[in-house]
Parts: structure tokens; sequence; C-alpha cells
């Protein structure tokens, strides 16, 4: 097997991208080669969550297309869960959301974000397309694998 040698450059990009996305790890693969960098882990109290509890009672547009989201994983369009958290369809208390239902977005775009161990890692949109569904509420617990929306 070929050394692999360590480009201690390449890391420090990756660990700033990491501090500037706020993202909690990346990992790249080339062949046998992996890389991964993280960020340390937080241990979480009660006290942050308390905070959140306000914008989990803000006003939810998505709570009736949440009742219609059993198939909604198999559908095309479906914008996944990467990770367990906390869903957030707003930047911050008291701001609008993201998307609305009917908006069109484009590749790229931030549709919300998800709060995991004290980082919020931004769920971009797939594809560009129209926000068909909105299957999370704000402040909602989110799994792994779980359809947020349908990007039509």
């Amino acid at each position: 097997m070929a050394k692999f040698e360590m480009d201690t450059e390449f890391i420090a990009k990756l660990a700033k991208l990491l501090e500037d996305t706020h993202l909690g790890e990346i990992e790249l693969a080339d062949g046998d080669r992996r890389i991964r960098v993280a960020r340390p882990a937080v241990n979480v109290t009660a006290a942050p969550m308390a905070m959140a509890a306000p914008m989990a009672a803000a006003p939810i547009a998505a709570a009736p297309a949440a009742a219609g989201g059993g198939d909604a994983a198999a559908h095309p369009g479906a914008v996944k869960s990467p990770m367990v958290g906390t869903a957030y369809l707003a930047p911050e208390p008291g701001k609008p959301n993201f998307v609305a239902i009917g908006d069109k977005v484009a590749a790229g775009q931030t549709l919300l974000i998800i709060e995991a161990m004290k980082t919020f890692n931004p769920i971009k949109a797939p594809k560009a397309g129209t926000v068909s569904q909105i299957l999370v509420e704000n402040g909602g617990p989110v799994e792994f694998g779980e359809p947020l929306m349908v990007v039509e």
C-alpha cells in the first residue's frame, strides 16, 4: 500500500471551511484514501434547550402538509435529513421562513437548518424547483433519512 501523504495546508483549508459554514464535519474520499475533519462535540445542557422553546411556539405554516408526509419519502423530489437534530424553518426567531409552500427555489438554496450538537447545518435544495410540501415543524425533532420537504 502506498504511503498516505498529509497535505496540512489542505487540511487547514478544510478546517477553515468547517468554521465558515458552521458544518459539523467534512469527509472526502479519493480511491482508498479518506480524510475526515470534524469539529469537537459540545455537551448540551438544559439551559440552551430552554432558549429554543419560544422558536418552537412560532406559528407553523407547514403543519397541514406534515399530516400527509407518509409517502413523501418515496417521492423523487424528497429532501431527506442527513442527520439527527432539530429542524428550524427560519434563520432565527422572529425572522421569515427560508421557504414556503409554492416558492420556487434554486439548486443550493437554503431550505431550512438543522441544529445538531450546537451546530446549525444548512439544508440546501438539491435541485431547482418548487416547494410542494413542508413535512417538518419549526423546532421539531428530525431523524436521519426523514423527509423534510418535497421540491418538484
